[in-house]
């Protein structure tokens, strides 16, 4: 009898093992669709999964390729085609093995250093697993790191407006009603500033984000003072809750925003070699360091809001504005302790009457020719010295006791008849407190 029974305690457990084994199997993990993003520097591939899942990544070579597990977990549909021109993949194959794992190979054109992670779920997608590949053969960002043109000595070179348009790739931004992306229509008023730029003599546009791809904060302001940039300004479509709130906006760094910043510029050691108002920290003690970098951040905040008042109020005068001042905030992307920052909100994407203005080209190109006006009455006051733009610009000089105009044109190496010609003079007669302006060399 007691075997009997042992036999029947045996199966019994046996069959729970076998009924509690059943919803692990249930739970496959199904990965509905795989995007793929080209940024400059780098390809991104993101799965869509119907739950997180656990994966591994390693490279074979010859012929180099990058394979990809993702444990209990199927393929819905096929994998999308890969272009002939993809600068890093060849071809994409996956199957199921045995296990119930999936395999994704990756056949390689050329080495890549491969990151993964996943993300949790947003208003926009769900779960997902992100693979980003980096080719090791192209030193790093090839093609953002586009070399400034250095001027030839003695002479000007022109000043770099680096135009960072928000979001991208696999961040939307906000929506509108009509479905109307922030990360779209802020890359089309980038561009056309960007073109507007390229007209102005004396400047060059920097694009931060040329296609619709992802980048993080950081690596936007790296980009602009990788690239020397003279300003920084990122292109945004506000968004809020109740769809009558309207309005562009203008954003500066905040005090406490830059206090925090320069904490972790002083903390972190990988920054201890970088440039700060063109002084390094590394060989300088903690005290020092920080009064260097609060004088660099207090010029550069003084100049942010001096660039912020300028654009913000070409802005006005194209339609209204939410709030009645330049604001101040913490935004990331303004913290660059070296380069003159803005953010400029464009409008209110949430609201339906602007959010047809921002789908609009004309009404983009205005807000570019906006933001374009406050560029250039900002540089016109303050001109880099350097550049072509301070070497065009026209000076003030105050007459004091002692002065006259043939002496005044030999201090700013003017000739005395353009001096003259400039101030509207019919003879050489001047006074005292009487202001001139000295013409551009």
């Amino acid at each position: 009898g007691i075997g009997v029974f042992g036999q029947m305690t045996r199966k019994i457990a046996a069959f729970l093992l076998l009924f509690a084994s059943l919803p692990l199997c249930a739970e496959t993990v199904v990965i509905d669709n795989l995007r793929l993003w080209a940024a400059p520097d780098h390809l991104r591939l993101v799965f869509d999964t119907s739950a997180p899942v656990d994966h591994s990544l390693f490279s074979l070579k010859q012929p180099q390729r990058l394979v990809i597990d993702i444990e209990n977990s199927r393929l819905k549909g096929e994998l999308p085609g890969i272009e002939a021109d993809n600068p890093v993949i060849r071809r994409m194959r996956s199957a199921n093995r045995h296990d119930g794992d999936l395999r994704v190979v990756l056949d390689l054109k050329n080495p890549v250093k491969a990151k993964s992670f996943v993300l949790r779920p947003n208003r926009q997608y769900g779960h997902r697993l992100v693979v980003d590949l980096h080719s090791q053969d192209s030193g790093g960002n090839s093609e953002l790191k586009k070399a400034v043109k250095t001027a030839p000595v003695n002479s000007a070179r022109d000043v770099i407006v680096a135009i960072d348009a928000g979001h991208g790739g696999e961040d939307p931004g906000a929506r509108g009603r009509k479905g109307t992306y922030e990360k779209t229509v802020v890359l089309e008023i980038a561009r056309r500033l960007a073109a507007l730029v390229r007209q102005e003599p004396g400047m060059q546009p920097l694009m931060v984000r040329t296609g619709d791809y992802y980048l993080g904060l950081r690596k936007r302001m790296q980009i602009a003072r990788d690239n020397r940039a003279d300003l920084f300004v990122s292109i945004h479509a506000d968004a809020f809750r109740d769809p009558r709130v309207r309005g562009a906006s203008v954003y500066t760094l905040s005090q406490r925003g830059a206090s925090s910043e320069a904490a972790r510029w002083l903390a972190e050691q990988e920054n201890s070699a970088d440039l700060i108002g063109g002084v390094k920290l590394d060989d300088k003690d903690d005290l020092l360091a920080s009064v260097l970098l609060d004088l660099s951040q207090t010029a550069t905040r003084q100049a942010s809001h001096q660039l912020a008042e300028s654009v913000f109020g070409k802005l006005k005068v194209l339609g209204k504005t939410h709030k009645r001042r330049v604001q101040q905030a913490g935004f990331m992307v303004l913290k660059s302790p070296d380069v003159p920052s803005i953010l400029v909100e464009t409008a209110f994407i949430s609201n339906p009457s602007e959010e047809l203005k921002l789908k609009d080209p004309g009404h983009q190109r205005k807000v570019a020719v906006a933001i374009m006006g406050g560029i250039r009455d900002y540089f016109r006051q303050s001109p880099p010295p350097g550049t072509m733009l301070a070497k065009l610009a026209p000076r003030n000089h105050v007459i004091t006791r002692g002065d006259t105009l043939g002496a005044i044109a030999r201090q700013y190496r003017v000739s005395l008849n353009s001096l003259k010609s400039v101030n509207d003079l019919s003879s050489d007669r001047i006074r005292i407190g009487q202001v001139l302006r000295i013409p551009g060399t």
